[in-house]
């Protein structure tokens, strides 16, 4: 946080006319201020908003009250000698208006030989092009992990909750990502219900989490039981991200180790990519978000790149987590002259932070071919590795219909032999869907299933690798030079 009282100081020191502060948490932002001016003890805070008009200044009390204008004209008014921060609330609402549009671009050219500053709070808008030169836009991050101890510890002390050492240590963790406002309710809930904050408080905050999740627009929280002994095959991706759980540990970190960033994982329909997704979660024990990037595009002109924020703030505020981003491909693989470039910026963003993160969010991006994607997401680096879901081998094939056939029929063994070798081509969907096919023809007849059934129901499936042969070859021949790991121990 130092680091951004240091950014603001300089902003305000260097004379910046107008600064946009992004953030929901308008009162902390007013504390921040509140702090820097007594940093700075020559400057004065003046805030204003439309109901109760200008507080902070002596003799101009409720001055603007209903009139955005008026303080704006008083501003301008104000000595030289007198540097002030006007912080106006909502003001942004009023920008559209051409008066005041024009008196902020006049004030914008005057504060630059005046020390004065005009300061906004807003989460999602998207200011005038206008304003471009004038305006500095300052991202206020969520509470770090110190400033959560000490909100905390202060809670603890007024409600004389003891807390151990250790109790506030897994509070302050559990807190991350939470703005100081959702804490504060977390904390009041507690000590509705048990009068005190307590460790039993842990599964009050991972609900707040979650019901901040479903606030948003584009996220899901995805309830799954998938495991990977559900996966048939895909052995070097298992033992792969095996060693990637391992790396969030604490030892992880004094050994040196960086949080894992992610895994990109490519192949044709069916071949387990989805599953896989939820498998991680759940065998991680970690949420699980599902990131709709139909409903990210859709929306007013900029509004994208706002979503785009809130679903990285969200995914933060639910670490350690899985951030599940399903056919990547089709999200950004379009031509970026269609939309202005807005598929192009938010590609960017996310980019970025995936390169810079240090939250624990573990991001699963699924895509069914590279034809379409950008090459800034093939780029070595950008996840932690790339991987090919191929069609399975002859011995995956058999452990899938293994499988499928003991999660339908549990007491019926039947050899799967002669079922796997005619099935080459297969892929994982197909399989599964081959024994209910099979299954439908057993009960239609009142009887068993029969090996028989399967060996039939696979002869009247048209698998994928014959219908989009080429698309699939393409796809191993640019997976073989180097550019993916195979999921599989084996290809054949």
């Amino acid at each position: 946080m130092q680091e951004w009282n240091d950014q603001f100081d300089l902003l305000v020191k260097s004379r910046t006319p107008l600064i946009l502060i992004r953030s929901r948490e308008e009162e902390r932002v007013e504390e921040l201020v509140i702090e820097s001016t007594n940093r700075s003890s020559h400057i004065r805070l003046a805030t204003w908003d439309y109901v109760e008009g200008l507080r902070g200044i002596l003799n101009s009390e409720g001055i603007g009250a209903r009139q955005p204008m008026t303080v704006l004209q008083w501003l301008r008014k104000v000595d030289s000698s007198l540097p002030t921060i006007l912080f106006a609330k909502d003001f942004h609402r009023f920008t559209e208006d051409a008066g005041i549009a024009r008196m902020l671009k006049i004030l914008c050219s005057e504060f630059r030989k005046t020390p004065h500053t005009i300061l906004l709070c807003a989460y999602d808008w998207v200011p005038s092009s206008d304003l471009d030169d004038s305006l500095t836009i300052l991202d206020l991050p969520l509470p770090q992990e110190n400033e959560l101890k000490i909100l905390l510890s202060n809670i603890a002390n007024a409600s004389d909750s003891n807390l151990t050492k250790e109790t506030l240590e897994d509070l302050t963790h559990a807190c991350s990502g939470l703005s100081e406002m959702r804490v504060r309710q977390v904390a009041a809930k507690a000590l509705a219900q048990r009068g005190k904050l307590s460790k039993a408080d842990l599964e009050e905050v991972l609900e707040e989490k979650r019901q901040a999740v479903a606030r948003s627009d584009v996220l899901e929280y995805f309830e799954t039981a998938a495991s990977p002994s559900d996966i048939g095959g895909l052995d070097a991706l298992k033992v792969w991200l095996n060693q990637r759980h391992a790396a969030f540990s604490d030892e992880a970190r004094q050994f040196g180790l960086p949080l894992p960033r992610g895994v990109l994982l490519i192949g044709p329909q069916g071949t387990g990519k989805s599953l896989t997704a939820k498998a991680i979660a759940h065998s991680w024990s970690m949420p699980l978000l599902r990131l709709d990037i139909g409903r990210l595009f859709a929306g007013l002109v900029g509004a994208s790149e706002a979503k785009a924020r809130e679903t990285i703030q969200y995914a933060e505020s639910m670490a350690p987590c899985i951030l599940w981003i399903d056919e990547i491909d089709k999200g950004f693989g379009g031509d970026a002259r269609s939309d202005g470039g807005t598929s192009q910026r938010v590609l960017a963003n996310l980019l970025t932070w995936m390169a810079e993160k240090r939250s624990a969010v573990f991001v699963v991006a699924t895509a069914n071919g590279i034809d379409r994607m950008p090459g800034e997401l093939l780029r070595k680096g950008r996840f932690d590795e790339i991987f090919l879901l191929d069609l399975p081998t002859l011995q995956e094939r058999f452990k899938i219909l293994e499988l499928h056939l003991k999660q339908r029929r549990p007491n019926l063994d039947l050899p799967l032999e002669t079922v796997a070798s005619r099935t080459e081509g297969f892929s994982g969907a197909e399989l599964e869907q081959t024994v209910i096919e099979a299954m439908h023809h057993a009960f239609s007849e009142r009887r068993e299933l029969l090996e028989t059934d399967l060996i039939l129901a696979s002869t009247q499936l048209i698998p994928l690798s014959k219908t989009a042969k080429e698309q699939l070859d393409f796809l191993k021949d640019w997976a073989s030079s180097g550019r993916a790991r195979p999921a599989s121990l084996r290809i054949n």
